[in-house]
């Protein structure tokens, strides 16, 4: 009885984190709280807004000292092709939370307008989800029980669109990152779970680069973000960070739903930055754990061939 208890406790648990980290349908796609320095996250049209090679690595440890909370790696690639008149981009992460972990493996196309009021970018983007569960770490009664039947490898292909708009001043995006809700019916897991199923996102976000001095070395760059999910509350970021001679910049979000995140980059060399944020949960998580560290480093690079005779934006700013 007591181990049917444990099991049952254990799934519960994990069941728990899977609805605080996206909605009531399944294990969803992460929260990021740098998506301010790297925009592919939520929006395919982003690809090539870089105009070099733009490279970057995360890793998130959410909820540190949460047992079986997430942790998720992150890896990004994009650049413009054409003379700027298309961007490419790929987008890889492994995100692990209790016995589950997703993999998403996705490559984007934007097609790129110029008008004199700054850049159109319309974007799609296509890839695989791979669920995988591995229950031998939870204390079972019953190795047997098909119910904890470890899964490997299930493949779900799934495509997205969006539209970005940005100029020297501002930046305006709206997508649908995942179209399909693909379900995973088959994978025996206890009645409480008959059927999980991906959700789909709405991402709407804009911002500002407001020049605080009159040489324009400070600025004030406000942002907010709009997220729509099937079967979860709307939520949304509030964020502004302060950018100091495009060498340091130090912002802070709130996030309604769980957390206020507070950020800074660091210019390392021209072609390295590094981001670290660190998000104050807010909801009753706060009593288990310590809070969500962030890191990301980026590099971008000219490509010869590609990039010699076209202007590059500063990493800060929107072109």
């Amino acid at each position: 009885m007591y181990n049917s208890y444990l099991k049952s406790r254990s799934l519960y648990i994990i069941i728990l984190l899977l609805l605080l980290t996206g909605t009531s349908k399944a294990q969803q796609y992460p929260i990021y709280s740098q998506y301010i320095f790297n925009g592919l996250i939520l929006n395919p049209a982003y690809a090539g807004s870089h105009v070099q090679l733009s490279a970057s690595a995360m890793y998130r440890n959410q909820w540190v000292n949460f047992d079986g909370a997430p942790k998720t790696l992150f890896f990004s690639a994009h650049t413009s092709l054409m003379k700027e008149r298309m961007g490419l981009g790929l987008i890889i992460n492994d995100d692990r939370i209790g016995s589950y972990s997703n993999q998403n493996i996705y490559g984007s196309y934007a097609f790129i307008i110029k008008t004199p009021k700054g850049k159109l970018a319309m974007g799609v983007q296509a890839g695989l989800n791979i669920l995988s569960a591995d229950f031998r770490d939870l204390n079972l009664d019953d190795i047997d029980d098909i119910s904890f039947a470890s899964v490997s490898g299930n493949l779900k292909p799934n495509f997205g669109t969006g539209v970005y708009f940005y100029n020297k001043t501002l930046f305006a995006g709206f997508s649908v990152p995942f179209l399909l809700n693909n379900g995973y019916g088959g994978l025996n897991l206890e009645n409480a779970l008959n059927e999980i199923r991906s959700a789909r996102y709405y991402y709407l976000n804009g911002g500002l680069m407001l020049p605080l001095n009159r040489e324009k070395t400070v600025h004030l760059q406000p942002s907010v973000l709009i997220r729509g999910q099937e079967g979860a509350p709307l939520n949304f970021d509030i964020n502004t960070s302060v950018i100091f001679y495009d060498l340091l910049n130090v912002g802070l979000s709130y996030r309604n739903i769980d957390a206020v995140v507070s950020y800074i980059d660091f210019k390392l060399s021209e072609s390295f930055h590094f981001s670290y944020s660190y998000d104050w949960t807010t909801s009753a998580i706060r009593n288990a754990s310590s809070g969500t560290h962030e890191f990301m480093i980026n590099y971008r690079v000219r490509l010869k061939e590609i990039h010699d005779d076209v202007t590059c934006p500063k990493f800060n700013y929107f072109m």
